[in-house]
């Protein structure tokens, strides 16, 4: 068997699935629009950057998410997906997963957003296995603002994704092949260790390094 494993946002998406949920929530009115478009701007041109401080972040965002009841949030999120998501997604991307999908790849989204924002999206595109941010969930199914573990960016892919194969008592090295396709420098990390890194729609770090190391560059969204 053989592993792909992709990052989300301006991989598979055309667009951040976190800055837009943030966009939303001021759009709707949920949120106080200016001290929030702010603070999200703000913490979107630092992960373009690359300083992103991922428990700020995080720490932000699911703060955000804790000040609504879980039947509200779930109600804006089916809202959000209709709205945004499901027409932001490309015939291109889903060709790609399919194509490792009918291969009988194991197939994951290893992404930096956080479970609630991602959950639905990779449902949507037919991802069973998603590695993501984890927020922490009361009794009642409430996001206490808090995290779960570790985030899920940079080096903490590799720690998320070497655990989440080790509870199917697999490991990287078991694979013939292991693909990981994102846009970003800031995955260098597990692009460096798998055997097939692809710089997907990539920006200008990620093209510069995968140049040089004579990694495949393709676009999914240049049609």
């Amino acid at each position: 068997m053989n592993l792909a494993l992709f990052d989300l946002d301006h991989t598979l998406l055309p667009i951040d699935s976190d800055h837009e949920w943030g966009q939303f929530l001021v759009r709707i009115g949920a949120v106080d629009a200016a001290s929030f478009a702010r603070r999200n701007d703000e913490f979107f041109a630092q992960y373009q950057a690359g300083t992103l401080d991922p428990v700020a972040y995080l720490e932000f965002a699911l703060g955000t998410l804790a000040g609504f009841p879980r039947a509200k949030l779930d109600e804006m999120q089916a809202q959000y997906m209709q709205e945004v998501v499901l027409p932001a997604i490309r015939p291109s991307a889903r060709a790609l997963l399919q194509k490792h999908l009918d291969a009988g790849d194991l197939v994951a989204i290893v992404t930096a957003t956080n479970h609630f924002v991602t959950a639905p999206i990779a449902k949507a595109l037919g991802v069973e296995h998603l590695i993501a941010a984890m927020p922490e969930i009361d009794a009642d199914g409430n996001l206490t603002g808090k995290l779960l573990g570790t985030p899920t960016q940079g080096p903490g892919k590799i720690v998320h994704t070497q655990a989440w194969l080790a509870a199917m008592d697999k490991k990287l090295e078991d694979f013939d092949s292991v693909h990981f396709y994102s846009d970003s420098h800031n995955d260098l990390p597990l692009m460096s260790i798998v055997s097939h890194p692809v710089a997907t729609n990539p920006n200008a770090q990620l093209k510069t390094h995968a140049a040089a190391h004579g990694w495949p560059l393709i676009d999914l969204f240049n049609d």
